[in-house]
């Protein structure tokens, strides 16, 4: 379970101090956490499950994302990593993204 959850710590892009902050823990238990020594806790899981850690891959290895929407490693990734940012932030992506996939669709009309 530690490998799993550093790797979804890396996947936000996150360092242990700030991910351990998410989860209302210190580093040093979140080094525990990563290292298997301990077991996170529900409060814990369900604090980094907001921030979008993928709890149900952290605990049985299985990715439920993935396995329901058919998404591909990238698009999970970006999915995760789109969940940590505000919601002013969230709106910007949206906007830039609706941009390109307007811009996009005029080109390829233009074909």
């Amino acid at each position: 379970m530690g490998d799993r959850l550093r790797e979804e710590r890396t996947l936000l892009g996150l360092n242990q101090d700030a991910f351990a902050q998410l989860g209302g823990i210190t580093r040093n238990t979140q080094g525990s956490y990563e290292k298997g020594e301990r077991n996170p806790d529900s409060v814990y899981l369900s604090a980094v499950a907001k921030a979008g850690v993928d709890v149900l891959y952290v605990l049985t290895g299985g990715r439920l994302l993935r396995a329901v929407e058919g998404l591909d490693e990238a698009e999970e990734q970006l999915i995760q990593q789109f969940r940590t940012l505000s919601d002013y932030d969230q709106k910007a992506v949206h906007r830039i993204v609706g941009a390109m996939s307007e811009v996009t669709s005029l080109s390829n009309a233009k074909k």
